[in-house]
């Protein structure tokens, strides 16, 4: 049994999260550190991923407009297209080893996929997925998206999860280039805000479960 450690990370930049991704890879590539995972908020932040790093096109918004909102644009190393990021939002970054067992990309999209699916029926919102599409679903809007960057089966990147997402943000971009369904969130799907800490609870114990693991958390 694989034990994770999980650190609650509060709100972070998202150029100090990738530095810190970044070291921590290089910290489990190495052996010095076991399984991590993440779990944050980021400022408002518009992310490219290597679908949409040389066409901002899903990037609706103009310069100017992001500005006066003070959102930031990223490119990243992760899979996918373009996404958003801010407050209100659970980010999660899984730094694990998938050797020996695990060296499966769609699998470990699926897992994660599954976390979140797990993660939403604790507040009582029955999220799947659809065919052909990353991220959790309900009906035909997007509760948590995913995106992911795999290295010598070290992972980084991971999932977002729309808990109390001011979801007017969205609509600075085409969201993961997806242009015929919307996005939700659990205040949106409840009627309510939802505190985070409980939402890292049901993340932190489904994410444990469904990778066969115990977790450990780290303040």
């Amino acid at each position: 049994m694989r034990l994770i450690e999980v650190r609650r990370l509060g709100r972070v930049s998202y150029a100090a999260g990738l530095e810190l991704q970044r070291q921590l890879v290089e910290q489990r590539s190495a052996g010095e550190i076991g399984d991590q995972l993440l779990l944050l908020e980021h400022p408002p932040v518009i992310t490219l991923g290597v679908k949409s790093r040389n066409d901002r096109a899903h990037v609706v918004a103009t310069a100017d407009a992001l500005e006066a909102e003070g959102v930031e644009v990223f490119e990243t190393g992760r899979g996918g297209d373009v996404t958003y990021h801010g407050p209100g939002q659970l980010v999660g970054y899984p730094i694990v080893d998938l050797k020996p067992d695990r060296c499966d990309v769609h699998k470990y999209v699926r897992d994660l996929e599954e976390v979140m699916i797990r993660t939403a029926a604790v507040f009582g919102v029955e999220a799947s997925r659809l065919p052909g599409l990353s991220g959790a679903w309900v009906g035909n809007e997007k509760l948590a998206a995913i995106g992911v960057r795999i290295a010598r089966w070290i992972t980084s990147h991971g999932f977002a999860f729309n808990v109390n997402t001011s979801l007017n943000h969205f609509d600075f971009i085409v969201p993961c280039g997806i242009t015929d369904r919307g996005v939700t969130s659990l205040q949106k799907l409840l009627g309510h805000r939802v505190p985070m800490h409980e939402v890292e609870d049901a993340t932190e114990s489904a994410f444990g479960e469904v990778f066969t693991s115990s977790t450990a958390r780290s303040t």
